[in-house]
C-alpha cells in the first residue's frame, strides 16, 4: 500500500510539473509574441514618423517674416540711395577709423540699416558680442546710461583689439539728464567703444552730444530708388501689380521705404492684386479722383451743398476729415488761382487740420470754415 501511494504521489507531482511547464511555455511564447508585435508596431510607427517628417521637410515653409525685415539691406551696397553717405561710412569702416556717428532724418530712410550693415562688415560672425543695440524710446532714463551702456562700454575684449559699438536708436526720446550722462560715458570710453546715435529730430539732441559725433542727414528717399526697391520685392514675392499700383505706393510712402513696404505687403495679403483702388482702400486714404471731386465742390458749389456732399462721402467711404484735408492741401497748390485767393484758403485748411489734431468735432470743423 505504501508503494502504491508513493507511486500515485509521484504521478501527481509529474502531472503538476507538466502543467506548470505548459503554462510557462505558453507564457514565454506569449511574451515573445507580444514583444515581436510591439517591436513591429514600433518600427512601423517610427517609419511613419520619419516619412511624415520627410514629407513635411519637402514642403516649402511659409515665411511669415515681415517684408520690412526680410528685405532689410544686409550690406552697405544694398542700402538704397544716400550714395555719398554710404561711400564715406564704408571707407571709414574699412580703414578702421570709424568715429562716433549721429544719423538723423525722417523714418524709413535707411539709418538703422546702414549702421547694422557696418557692424556686419566690421565684426562678421562675432557681431552679437561686439555691439549693444538699444531703443532709447523704451529705455530713455539715466539708469540705462549708468548701468547697461556703461557696463558694456567699460569692458574690453581679451582676444580682440578692435572697438565695440553701441547703437542708440531714437535717442531724441532720451531725457536731458540721460543725454548729459551719456556725454561723459562717450568721452571716458572712446578708447574701446564707438557710439552711433540715431534720431528723427536732431534738434532734440543736446549740442554737447552733437559736437562729439560726425553727423549725417538722411533725407526722404527719392522716387527712383523707391521704385527700384519695390520692383525687386515685387519680383521676389511674385506680387501682381495692376494699373496705378506702383504710383499709389510711391505716393503714399512719401519717401519712407518702411511704410511703402508695409503698405505693399498689407495690400497684397488683403486683396491679392495691388492696384490704385486696393492700395488706397487698404490704407483708408481717399482716392485721387475723390479729392479732385471735393476740390471742385469747394470752389464751385454753395457751402451747404458742399457740407452735405462731403458728409455723405465720409459715410460711404469711411474717410476721416483729417485725411481729406491732408490730401487736399497739395492739390490746392496745383490749381491756378491768384495768391490773394490761395493764401486764405491754405490758412483755413491749416487751421482745420490743427484743430482736428486736438480732437475737435469733425462736423464743427467742416461747417465752421
Amino acid at each position: 500500500n505504501y508503494s502504491v501511494h508513493r507511486r500515485k504521489a509521484f504521478v501527481c507531482i509529474l502531472e503538476i510539473c507538466f502543467t506548470k511547464r505548459q503554462s510557462f511555455d505558453s507564457s514565454l511564447h506569449f511574451n515573445i509574441l507580444s514583444s515581436s508585435v510591439v517591436q513591429a508596431n514600433l518600427r512601423d510607427y517610427l517609419k511613419s514618423i520619419s516619412m511624415t517628417n520627410l514629407k513635411d521637410s519637402t514642403e516649402p515653409a511659409i515665411d511669415s517674416k515681415p517684408w520690412v525685415e526680410k528685405y532689410r539691406p544686409k550690406t552697405l551696397d544694398d542700402v538704397a540711395a544716400h550714395k555719398d553717405i554710404i561711400d564715406t561710412v564704408k571707407k571709414l569702416a574699412k580703414e578702421n577709423r570709424l568715429p562716433h556717428l549721429l544719423f538723423h532724418g525722417p523714418p524709413g530712410t535707411g539709418k538703422t540699416s546702414t549702421i547694422l550693415a557696418v557692424a556686419r562688415q566690421m565684426f562678421g560672425s562675432s557681431m552679437s558680442n561686439m555691439i549693444l543695440e538699444l531703443n532709447a524710446s523704451d529705455d530713455r532714463g539715466i539708469d540705462v546710461v549708468r548701468q547697461e551702456i556703461q557696463d558694456f562700454a567699460s569692458t574690453r575684449m581679451i582676444f580682440n583689439k578692435g572697438f565695440k559699438l553701441v547703437i542708440l536708436d531714437e535717442c531724441d526720446a532720451m531725457t536731458k539728464d540721460a543725454q548729459f550722462a551719456l556725454r561723459r560715458v562717450i568721452e571716458k570710453y572712446s578708447r574701446n567703444t564707438r557710439f552711433c546715435l540715431i534720431c528723427n529730430y536732431v534738434s532734440k539732441v543736446i549740442p554737447a552730444l552733437q559736437s562729439r559725433c560726425t553727423k549725417f542727414r538722411y533725407p526722404p528717399l527719392d522716387e527712383e530708388h523707391v521704385r527700384e526697391r519695390l520692383q525687386h520685392v515685387i519680383a521676389e514675392e511674385g506680387v501682381k501689380v495692376g494699373e496705378g499700383g506702383m504710383d499709389a505706393l510711391v505716393s503714399l510712402g512719401n519717401g519712407d521705404m518702411r511704410r511703402t513696404l508695409n503698405i505693399l505687403q498689407s495690400t497684397h495679403m488683403a486683396s491679392g492684386e495691388v492696384n490704385q483702388y486696393t492700395v488706397y482702400s487698404c490704407t483708408g486714404n481717399p482716392l485721387p479722383e475723390d479729392i479732385e471731386r471735393v476740390a471742385k465742390w469747394l470752389l464751385n458749389d454753395r457751402s451747404a451743398d458742399v457740407f452735405a456732399y462731403i458728409t455723405q462721402y465720409q459715410v460711404e467711404r469711411g474717410i476721416a476729415l483729417a485725411d481729406i484735408v491732408r490730401e487736399l492741401s497739395p492739390r490746392i497748390f496745383r490749381i491756378e488761382m491768384p495768391k490773394e485767393v490761395l493764401m486764405p484758403l491754405v490758412e483755413k485748411l491749416a487751421d482745420i487740420e490743427n484743430n482736428l489734431a486736438y480732437g475737435t468735432n469733425e462736423r464743427l470743423q467742416l461747417g465752421g470754415e
